[in-house]
């Protein structure tokens, strides 16, 4: 039987021998492209060639492409089990021609592979055309040899794609074949065009041919273009005569694994088949999405992420798995898929890791959600109700972490549905309650005098890329949340001004200070800015002179200096990242961060903990770059164009249709709306503090630079050079200074606990002749002179050791605090005429502590050590009291 890998090679083999350049599959993280969740098709890559905006050393290319579909336009996460060919995951092959072949050619690649390579049925195969498409038409009838009664033609909706709204567009062509009644629906109606598996498309060649303007008006294109894409699970499924793709040896591995997990077996449960169908295409999702650098978040990618592990996880109780198991799947994944993407094997460890933290965070509250899901379903179907109410729901995904088609999943089994208004009604709820506890707070982005503001249109023109000061209208005054006609000397404002060159803080970098003025009549010291939706910049600071209204004309100053220091910090990010993604591998993404004056503050995937040589290197390759003196370049330009220049940017980020990128020319670029300097030189120095793991695949590293770098230097050096006349040591020599003196250290407190065990011997001996026979029994009831509970343990030992039927008690006054031991020995435990632990809590409630323990030995203390002669006098009354009783 053939194999997946077979086909996929022989898919690969096929174009190259026909003139195709071979390209890698790119990453599942869409490439210049933040409006896309993930890649979703092999064309995606070769989006800016078909556009004409880039140029390649080939005019033909084939590949196989890593795809996921799940979330935004194209989502197939809740058919996923319930079908025989849905996946989140799936591979797409796929053959490209940019203004070289067109119809004539694809068609007759595509059937020749497909018969003479494949080997394929031609009497099983059928094609479609787009209803107007007479040249595809006729190619397949008179070229091929397809029968009239083998070629179907369709409308728009299925024959006819189209890159966006407007831009190169076409109609296509799929190729279907005919896997007999035993695949079909049952429907006398039942052709081509059918939702059942009888008639599967197999691979669908688009024309692109034609260019749509605004008006929809199409013009044909002056070097028309092919994209074609065959998913490879499904071509594997046909080959191997399987009747879903779960079934074929892409997954057989996996569903393996989940079996020997589990103890289940693949087959012979519909219900569990189900599941394993899951969990095998979800652990693919996962471990491919984790490996090129998305991380499980509560946000865009990161989320869809979480949502396809948490169902997974869940699936894995319909098997009665109910510990942690996808992290183990991984890494068969992983193995079964690492000759091809090699990416796989180098983060497995990375990929195990990510996962088992997810798996260890959902555990958490998955039974108790489900135990509460269970109770209401119970209760609904009681009640003869169908639909789960919203409040219910609202708990379940806000309390639990349950995404909704969790929810969906497990009551779907019951016949039963969401509550889909009441829940948007429960959501809204909750905004309204966060909005309310915020009033009042002075929290500028939801008090009500700026969200009245932004309703207005008001907003403040930012001037700070190239100046530092400005004259300026005061829009609005604001005090604890609302707006007011004046503020006087002392009180605390936020203020709105039409113009300024202070910047609000966002994209992680703090905002500016600086004086508000007028000619001496007015002051207003800021201390913060922020930046609001719809332009608004809120100035925060306090009235130290005058009063102030709006409408007063003002000059706005920038701290130039902190301003200097922030943006020597900001673009030494913007490096940081780029050494990053150089040093460690394209898997380095950010993930936050903080510009402040005084230091910066980074954090970015990445598996593992840094090694010291390579913190080493990075600092160093920052430094080198630092010392290039490159020019720091600002480019504003329609978002299309920014990221068709290849400039990095965050999907978590809303970009408009006009965006700023900074620049160092041949070593980054990045779409940022922070303040940066000239030229790299600026910085002046890098210096890495710390590096430090904050979450699972997340580490943070903190730097600092530029006059904060020398003066940590300037108190490092200080601090060496005192450390050296207290040490009468060259500096130079420090070091192995410093480790005679530990080495001289800790012989003498050898020493000192070979003089302190001597010294507790001695005192035992003491306390031995001091004992007090009270009938049968002897006691000792002593204060000490010890430092610690272990020098308590000791001595008790020691004393217990020396004794027969006797109950040891020793307190100690260590600076103020009291220790308190009671020893009984063995016999008298054994016995049970004594019980050191209940002994020990009336004792320790005379020095105003607690405590408790074992029968022959407990430990107690205390914070009043007055009361120690009263603990030992109580003491001697208990065994006293045991003896007359």
């Amino acid at each position: 039987m053939i194999t997946g890998n077979e086909i996929r090679q022989k898919f690969l083999d096929y174009f190259n021998s026909h003139g195709h350049t071979v390209v890698a599959s790119s990453s599942l993280l869409p490439k210049n492209d933040p409006t896309l969740l993930f890649t979703n098709a092999g064309m995606n890559q070769f989006k800016r060639v078909f556009l004409g905006e880039d140029k390649r050393s080939y005019s033909r290319a084939a590949s196989s492409q890593k795809c996921v579909r799940a979330g935004g336009k194209h989502n197939d996460l809740e058919n996923v089990g319930h079908t025989a060919r849905h996946h989140t995951f799936f591979e797409m092959l796929g053959n490209f021609s940019f203004g070289d072949y067109f119809k004539p050619e694809a068609i007759a690649f595509a059937w020749d592979l497909l018969v003479k390579v494949y080997g394929l049925p031609e009497d099983k195969l059928y094609a479609t055309v787009y209803q107007d498409d007479d040249e595809a038409h006729e190619l397949w009838k008179k070229v091929v040899g397809i029968p009239e009664s083998r070629i179907v033609r369709l409308g728009e909706k299925d024959n006819f794609w189209s890159m966006g709204d407007t831009g190169p567009c076409g109609p296509c062509s799929e190729i279907l074949i005919d896997q007999g009644v035993e695949f079909s629906c049952g429907r006398p109606d039942c052709t081509v065009g059918c939702d059942c598996d009888r008639y599967l498309e197999l691979w669908n060649l688009v024309f692109m041919q034609y260019n749509r303007d605004e008006t929809g008006k199409l013009t044909p294109l002056p070097r028309p273009s092919i994209d074609t894409g065959m998913g490879l699970e499904r071509i594997t499924a046909v080959l191997q005569g399987k009747k879903n793709n779960f079934e074929t040896d892409l997954f057989a591995p996996i569903l393996t694994a989940i079996a020997e997990i589990s103890g289940s077996t693949y087959g012979h449960d519909a219900k569990q088949d189900i599941a394993f169908k899951v969990i095998a295409d979800h652990a693919r999702a996962i471990t491919f999405l984790i490996a090129d650098g998305i991380m499980p978040s509560n946000e865009g990618r990161g989320y869809v992420l979480r949502r396809i592990l948490r169902r997974a996880f869940r699936y894995g109780r319909n098997l009665g798995v109910t510990q942690p198991f996808l992290h183990r799947l991984t890494g068969v994944v992983a193995d079964a898929f690492a000759g091809v993407y090699p990416e796989l094997a180098e983060a497995r460890g990375f990929v195990s890791q990510v996962t088992r933290s997810e798996e260890d965070r959902f555990s958490e509250t998955l039974d108790y959600g489900l135990k509460l899901l269970t109770e209401e379903v119970a209760s609904l179907k009681n009640s003869g109700g169908t639909s789960l109410s919203g409040p219910v729901v609202f708990k379940l995904y806000d309390t639990y972490g349950f995404p909704l088609d969790i929810i969906n999943d497990i009551i779907i089994e019951d016949n039963l549905s969401i509550d889909q208004a009441g829940f948007e009604a429960s959501m809204a709820q909750q905004r309204e309650m966060a909005r309310k506890s915020w009033k009042g707070s002075g929290d500028a982005e939801t008090a009500e005098a700026f969200r009245e503001l932004a309703a207005k249109g008001v907003c403040t023109k930012f001037i700070g890329y190239d100046e530092t000061t400005a004259r300026g209208e005061l829009l609005a005054v604001v005090k604890d949340g609302q707006l007011v006609d004046q503020a006087d000397e002392g009180e605390e404002v936020e203020l709105i001004l039409d113009i300024t060159p202070l910047y609000g803080q966002s994209g992680g970098q703090v905002g500016d200070t600086g004086i508000i003025s007028d000619n001496g009549r007015l002051r207003v010291d800021v201390t913060d800015v922020l930046k609001l939706p719809g332009d608004l910049i809120v100035h925060k600071g306090r009235v130290t002179q005058g009063m102030v209204t709006p409408g007063l004309k003002v000059e706005v100053a920038l701290d130039a200096d902190r301003r200097a220091a922030i943006a020597a910090n900001h673009t030494a990010t913007h490096i940081l990242q780029a050494i990053l993604r150089q040093t460690l591998g394209e898997h380095v993404r950010q993930s936050g961060s903080l510009v402040t004056p005084d230091r910066l503050r980074f954090d970015f995937t990445h598996f593992a903990p840094i090694s010291e040589s390579d913190l080493l290197t990075i600092e160093n390759l920052a430094n080198a770059r630092i010392r290039e003196n490159i020019p720091v370049q600002t480019h504003v330009m329609a978002m299309e164009e920014a990221v068709r220049t290849g400039a990095m940017a965050l999907f978590e980020e809303r970009y408009g249709d006009v965006v700023r990128m900074v620049e160092l020319p041949e070593f980054s670029k990045e779409l940022c709306g922070g303040t940066h300097v000239r030229r790299t030189g600026d910085i002046g120095t890098f210096i890495l503090l710390s590096e430090t793991g904050i979450a699972a695949g997340i580490r943070r590293i903190e730097a600092i630079t530029g006059r904060g770098a020398v003066e940590y230097l300037r108190n490092q050096l200080h601090e060496i050079k005192t450390a050296a006349v207290l040490l009468k040591s060259p500096p130079t020599e420090l070091a192995s200074r410093v480790e005679k003196l530990l080495a001289r250290q800790k012989e003498l407190e050898t020493e000192l606990d070979i003089f302190k065990a001597r010294l507790r011997t001695a005192q035992s001996g003491d306390l031995v002749s001091q004992a007090v026979e009270i009938g049968p029994y002897k006691l000792v009831a002593a204060q000490v002179g010890l430092d610690s509970p272990e020098e308590m343990r000791d001595m008790a030992d020691k004393l217990k050791d020396r004794l027969s039927s006797a109950v040891i008690v020793l307190a100690a006054d260590n600076n103020g605090k009291v220790m308190l031991i009671v020893v009984v020995t063995k016999d008298l435990a054994g016995q049970k005429v004594f019980h050191a632990g209940d002994l020990i809590k009336q004792l320790a409630a005379k020095v105003g502590g607690k405590g408790g323990g074992r029968p022959d030995m407990a430990q107690a203390g205390g914070p009043d050590p007055t009361g120690i002669p009263a603990a030992l006098a109580l003491a001697k009354e208990l065994v006293t009291g045991k003896v007359r009783s």
